[in-house]
């Protein structure tokens, strides 16, 4: 997420009653998660395990639980809970406000798209050219949408991200800030759920086609001309190449990469990045020609089994 202008490292701290370390003056760009963080950034962290990621990602800025000398080239602020601040700068630029018709007055609608009854279009959506929104689909704030799009029936586009802390009272919400941007030519099946981005974009390609009850989490980047059949479930932070085809009721895990024309068989669960140009298959997926091989022999394990028996008898 960027911000409006530049703020300086002395205002942001002041925001969140938090103490700056290093130049007073030194410029915030931005706000992002430390998975999409980019130069004029600022990120959090409140774990020991995490400080040398945090201070070493391209974030400018760190959030931090500890005092100490910031790196060479950043800042950082002290606070005694960086995720409580972070949320608090994130609401601060949220531009969620509740809504006073079906379709807001802010909303853009491109020559040539069809609205069916029943459609919800929050504040500051963009639709662009010769689209179709089928009835009952929900598209919340900040949402953006390409020509010759097509989402079907009772599909929600831009709810929160699951994302969650666990503290000692409950589970908190990270502030959902991010937005969707959905390209060209895209076709969403009914029923289909897209997550905005946290602080940054979940993103779906330009020409990707989506089945039907599809799930795709926060920040998630689709890229160009996928292939997704029903009840693919992805999390969030996911980055997935060009021309990917996961089949129905693939289910990947978050932070992962697959690369550029992989294809993931039926029922697979995706544990870790995947190159491209492969075919996988099974849970943890691998290589489906040599997962194809690990299950004939776990079908012989029973005659396996009987012949040592035999063996040891005689």
């Amino acid at each position: 997420m960027k911000f409006d202008k530049p703020y300086i490292l002395k205002e942001v701290a002041s925001w969140i009653g938090g103490e700056p370390i290093g130049d007073a003056s030194f410029e915030i760009l931005g706000i992002n998660e430390i998975h999409v963080v980019e130069p004029g950034d600022i990120t959090f962290v409140d774990h020991p395990k995490y400080y040398k990621k945090a201070l070493n990602s391209a974030a400018s800025v760190v959030i931090i639980n500890r005092k100490m000398d910031p790196p060479a080239g950043k800042a950082l602020i002290y606070h005694t809970d960086p995720f409580v601040a972070y949320n608090s700068i994130v609401k601060r630029f949220s531009r969620f406000s509740p809504a006073s018709d079906r379709i807001s007055d802010s909303a853009e609608i491109g020559e040539g798209t069809v609205i069916q009854p029943g459609v919800f279009i929050g504040e500051h959506v963009k639709i662009g050219k010769n689209c179709v929104i089928h009835a009952n689909v929900t598209l919340y704030h900040d949402v953006i949408i390409g020509d010759n799009v097509i989402i079907h029936s009772g599909t929600v586009i831009g709810a929160d991200a699951f994302y969650f802390q666990k503290r000692a009272d409950g589970y908190h919400k990270m502030i959902s800030g991010g937005r969707v941007i959905i390209e060209d030519d895209v076709e969403i099946g009914a029923n289909c759920t897209i997550d905005r981005g946290v602080s940054a974009d979940t993103v779906i390609g330009k020409g990707t086609k989506l089945d039907n009850l599809i799930q795709i989490g926060h920040d998630t980047v689709i890229g160009k001309n996928c292939l997704f059949a029903a009840q693919v479930g992805v999390a969030g932070a996911v980055t997935i190449g060009d021309n990917v085809v996961l089949w129905g009721q693939v289910g990947v895990q978050k932070d992962l990469t697959i690369g550029d024309g992989a294809v993931v068989l039926g029922q697979s669960g995706v544990s870790s990045s995947l190159e491209g140009g492969k075919t996988y298959f099974g849970s943890p997926a691998k290589e489906a020609r040599e997962k194809m091989k690990e299950l004939v022999y776990v079908t012989r394990i029973p005659e396996l089994l009987e012949r040592m028996k035999k063996e040891n008898t005689d």
